[in-house]
Parts: structure tokens; C-alpha cells; sequence
């Protein structure tokens, strides 16, 4: 589904991201793990050109990702951020805006189905301004998944969450990836959520790509 090639990003004499090769399997989870400054949300940032790679590309099945539109990419490879981003507004406008972008109009229906599935029902009417955080990271999960990606980048997106609220989103996760069949890329700190989520894990350090195979056989200390 996703191949990175020699995928480089060097900041004026920082190297961020240094000759990474790796393969994402279609429908699989595959966990960013490494210590602080290891380049593994640099990493994430080249995969749907949110940065621009100084050296190498990204092949979206099979097609180098340089001959997409990056707004197209970025519905094809959605990501979902650390801290909720969400506009002023209410929950149902903040859902629709990317449809919107590209002309489409999301119903009524199909808005209360993503929320359905995110596990806020009622929600279409709320302001973002009254939402936890819980409830926000819910928001900007649905409002990616309404682009109907191919691809999901999640950047530590539990961090900031309370423990109840971390294993909800891990639990919607596996279920979006089981259902849709989404390929997902998840960096993350936290090792046994990359042990409860990823079936293959990476290892980051200092910009390079040192060890991936099964999330069981990987060692990652930092």
C-alpha cells in the first residue's frame, strides 16, 4: 500500500529523516516507535507530503506520490494530529469540511453514521468549544475517515488523553482497520500500545530507520 524510498528530510545541517526505506502492508497497523528526536513524526509528515522530502519518495501503491495532487494525497493518506485541530464551529461542519472541498455535501445521515461510529451519537450539533479532549480526538478522527482514506497517519494521537479515553481511541482503531480495511502508520512513545494496536513496529533513531519486524521481536528501548 505504501512504500517509502530512500525518504530523506534534512532541515538547513539537520538530518531528520535519513535514507528510510519500509514497507506498509495494506490493511495492517504498523507502529513509529523510538526516543525523543528520533524523526518519527518528521517520518510521518514526508508520508502525505505535510514536509517535502529533501531525497527519495513515497509510493502510494505503486505510484510515486510526487505525480498526486497533494490535496488529493492528503484524502487518500489522511492524518490525524496529537492535539485535535478542529475549526470554530459545530461538530457536524468541522466533519463536512473536507467533503465540502471538493464539492460534495455530506448528509445529515451520513454525518450522524460517522458519529455513530466514533462513539459520539448526538454529537452532529455540539460545539468544539465544549468538547473534551476525549471527545475532540473522536471529532478529528471522524472528520479524516469522511475523506474515506486509504491511509491513516496517527502522530501520538492518545497522549494527551486520559487512560480511559486512551483505550477507547485504541478500540476504534483496530475496529476503522478491521471494518475499512485502512492501512494505518501510528507513532507513538508508549510501547504496549504499540504491543495492543501493531502487528509490526519500526524503530527510530537519530532520523534512521534501525529495526522492524513483529511488534513481539522488536526491541526498542530507548
Amino acid at each position: 500500500m505504501l512504500e517509502t524510498k530512500h525518504l530523506s528530510r534534512r532541515v538547513g545541517q539537520r538530518d531528520l529523516v535519513v535514507d528510510v526505506g519500509v514497507q506498509v502492508l495494506a490493511g495492517e497497523i504498523l507502529a513509529v516507535v523510538g526516543p525523543s528526536g528520533a524523526g518519527k513524526s518528521s517520518f510521518l509528515r514526508l508520508l502525505n507530503r505535510l514536509d517535502e522530502p529533501t531525497s527519495g519518495t513515497v509510493l502510494l501503491k505503486s505510484v510515486d506520490y510526487r505525480s498526486i495532487a497533494p490535496r488529493q494525497l492528503r484524502r487518500q493518506i489522511g492524518m490525524v494530529m496529537q492535539t485535535a485541530y478542529l475549526f470554530a464551529g459545530t461538530v457536524a461542519s468541522n466533519i463536512a469540511f473536507g467533503p465540502s472541498q471538493r464539492g460534495e455535501v455530506l448528509s445529515a445521515a451520513q454525518i450522524a453514521s460517522l458519529l455513530e461510529r466514533v462513539g459520539l451519537p448526538g454529537f452532529a450539533d455540539r460545539d468544539v468549544g465544549n468538547l473534551s479532549g476525549g471527545e475532540a480526538q473522536r471529532v478529528a478522527l471522524a472528520r479524516t475517515l469522511a475523506n474515506a482514506p486509504e491511509v491513516l497517519l496517527m502522530d501520538e494521537p492518545t497522549s494527551a488523553l486520559d487512560e480511559a479515553s486512551v483505550r477507547g481511541i485504541e478500540d476504534l482503531i483496530l475496529g476503522i482497520v478491521q471494518e475499512r480495511g485502512v492501512t494505518c502508520v501510528i507513532v507513538t512513545h508508549n510501547r504496549a500500545q504499540a504491543a495492543r494496536l501493531a502487528g509490526r513496529t519500526m524503530v527510530m533513531k537519530a532520523g534512521r530507520l534501525v529495526a522492524i519486524g513483529p511488534t513481539r521481536e522488536v526491541s526498542h528501548d530507548d
